[in-house]
């Protein structure tokens, strides 16, 4: 496994080069986003049933990041939506209208599904057919309803998960990994701005003084399972070296704090739980990022917060309960 190749800052008078160059380098072609240079992977054909197996995978792809409960069959889309229009407490609605973005999602791989069934009978589908716009009026409604969904473990909802299986059902499939690449680049860039935010904070507090190496190794391991998808050869060592660079990250010892010396004015005092507490919190952050290669800004500009607010008072504010495993 090798590093991420990162965008050395040019020489003065040299332009960059522009979002979306090409280079080999290393014997591998990369991609240019957001100053990272990107892993790219073959586009496969533009068809139908190429079509279908992306969307699927995207949709297995939605319900593995969103919070439990949404994987309602298409079958029951009905039922879904007339339960979503009768509620009106607003907690119960918001989760109603998750589990009805959810039945449309999968109404949409259903009709799709039939659709690639009758051009492999050699039945020509053509795209202003009336199933065509039942599908793509499903993924869109369901984008619409995207935004009220959580992240799994209650962080915000990443509501381009909701607009990706739309994006490849209305693009090309050229067109849709190009889109990926440039997601892939907004994750690293926040999965540094999280490493960044740890070291800048943690470093200048004693019992954390070398938490920098840890944090670094991580974040690399993340950004390079970022740009990995889960068919590469490579899987099996990215994905060991992240789990095991995050339970590094986790165990991390603290120095023992030193008595002042008489005379010495006293330094404020950090509680050591509440900064090993928001490490953890930040990896986990981290991990969701680089799962779903998608960012997560809000939730980004939030533990940035916390880890500054950490910083000047030594204890972390209070954060709201993760949803239920």
């Amino acid at each position: 496994m090798t590093n991420v190749h990162r965008l050395e800052r040019p020489s003065f008078g040299e332009a960059l080069p522009p979002e979306g160059t090409r280079r080999i380098i290393d014997n591998e072609e990369r991609v240019l986003y957001d100053g990272y240079w990107i892993k790219t992977y073959p586009v496969p054909s533009d068809s139908l049933q190429a079509k279908k197996l992306l969307i699927e995978a995207l949709t297995r792809r939605l319900f593995n990041h969103t919070e439990h409960g949404l994987n309602i069959p298409g079958c029951r889309l009905a039922e879904a939506r007339q339960s979503y229009q009768a509620e009106t407490d607003p907690g119960r609605r918001r989760v109603k209208a998750a589990m009805l973005a959810g039945a449309l999602f999968n109404r949409a791989t259903d009709i799709f599904r039939k659709l690639v069934e009758l051009q492999a009978d050699g039945i020509e589908v053509p795209s202003d057919d009336a199933l065509m716009r039942e599908c793509g009026q499903c993924l869109l409604d369901a984008m619409d309803l995207g935004h009220v969904v959580l992240h799994r473990s209650g962080e915000e909802g990443i509501d381009e998960l909701w607009g990706e299986p739309f994006r490849a059902f209305s693009v090309s499939i050229e067109e849709f990994y190009e889109s990926r690449y440039i997601k892939i680049g907004q994750s690293m860039r926040d999965i540094d701005c999280i490493a960044n935010a740890m070291v800048a904070n943690f470093s200048g507090i004693p019992a954390f003084a070398a938490i920098e190496a840890p944090v670094r190794h991580f974040a690399n391991a993340a950004r390079i399972k970022a740009e990995t998808l889960r068919t590469d050869p490579n899987i099996f060592d990215v994905w060991a070296q992240l789990v095991t660079a995050g339970e590094r990250l986790a165990n991390f010892t603290p120095t023992p704090a030193s008595k002042p010396l008489r005379g010495q004015t006293t330094r404020r005092l950090h509680r050591v739980s509440d900064g090993l507490q928001l490490l953890r919190n930040g990896r986990a952050l981290v991990f969701y990022i680089a799962r779903a290669r998608t960012p997560m800004p809000r939730s980004t500009c939030d533990y940035i917060e916390r880890c500054q607010a950490y910083l000047a008072t030594g204890r972390i504010p209070v954060m709201a309960a993760p949803l239920p495993a």
